[in-house]
């Protein structure tokens, strides 16, 4: 055994001289901070949830001065962060200053929107599910709106290219809730993810308004192109379109970018399926046979037949 072996540092430091894969110690400096952006998102829920999250409201009228403090530390502790991630990818300091400028005011410009959008999340939770008995228990207590509430932001800034960031926030939730939501996925209104643990929406997932999903569901990707030399290929479509009015119960996946499940359509439990489905379908597994069958109800989800 040579002396380097009975070194941890040494073998240690002698990893670290391989240049790429894991090391990244010439420009440590320039990759943003997980707990900044841990951060940057409790910033965001107390923003979005005042009262429900951050430090409580000792008077109603404290709120407006509060919410420009918040904005301001938001905006404080997020420039840097993004001019750590965009950085690399320019020469001129004032080039960067100037993009990260734009989109921080574009991303901050949004949240009233998103807000009012996650008005209609909680209206589908509350609606969606017997057992809830108010808007607060909904917004205290279900993880599904707070994975979609950091989603909906993250997708600005993946609309924005912003590198790296998006996922550190989506994956701030992941850890959070159990539901992997990728940044890029394209998501409607009264959206509910149902107990949610263990439910996987890919990056190129388009879901309509009114779509409820139970836990374990996978909305994936079904295969992925490779080059001449045997890589994935990144980007291009791969994960399927969810049309509005669906509800896809537990368990269930869905692959593929061609992949379209069509409005008002209902997924039973436990089922795989790569095939895309017309709207008003019911599909479940019935003596092990797939069965896609006209739904008589269209306009409310039936349980698929056991």
């Amino acid at each position: 055994m040579d002396s380097m072996s009975n070194d941890p540092a040494e073998a240690l430091l002698h990893t670290y001289s391989v240049s790429g894969g894991i090391n990244y110690l010439a420009a440590a400096a320039t990759l943003p901070s997980r707990p900044a952006i841990d951060a940057a998102c409790l910033d965001l829920l107390s923003l979005l949830f005042p009262g429900f999250h951050g430090a409580p409201l000792v008077d109603p009228g404290d709120l407006p001065d509060l919410t420009r403090i918040r904005i301001r530390s938001l905006r404080a502790r997020l420039f840097p962060e993004m001019v750590k991630s965009i950085g690399p990818r320019t020469e001129a300091g004032t080039q960067v200053t100037a993009e990260i400028e734009s989109i921080l005011a574009d991303f901050l410009g949004q949240l009233a929107r998103v807000r009012e959008m996650l008005w209609s999340d909680l209206d589908a939770a509350y609606e969606g599910d017997p057992s809830a008995t108010s808007f607060e228990e909904v917004i205290l207590a279900y993880p599904s709106l707070e994975a979609i509430a950091i989603q909906r932001l993250a997708h600005i800034l993946y609309d924005r290219k912003l590198p790296l960031i998006p996922r550190m926030m989506t994956e701030w939730a992941h850890g959070r809730t159990g539901i992997d939501i990728h940044p890029g996925a394209q998501i409607g209104s009264h959206f509910f993810i149902d107990h949610g643990t263990g439910v996987v929406i890919g990056e190129t997932c388009v879901i309509g308004a009114h779509v409820k999903l139970y836990h374990g569901v996978t909305l994936g990707a079904r295969s992925f192109q490779r080059d001449q030399h045997g890589n994935i290929r990144k980007g291009g479509k791969r994960h399927p379109n969810v049309e509005d009015r669906v509800t896809i119960y537990p368990n269930s996946t869905v692959l593929g970018g061609q992949t379209v499940i069509g409005a008002r359509s209902t997924i039973g439990g436990n089922v795989f399926l790569t095939q895309s489905v017309p709207p008003d379908s019911l599909v479940s597994y019935e003596a092990n046979q797939l069965q896609v069958v006209h739904n008589k109800l269209p306009h409310a989800p039936r349980e698929p037949n056991e």
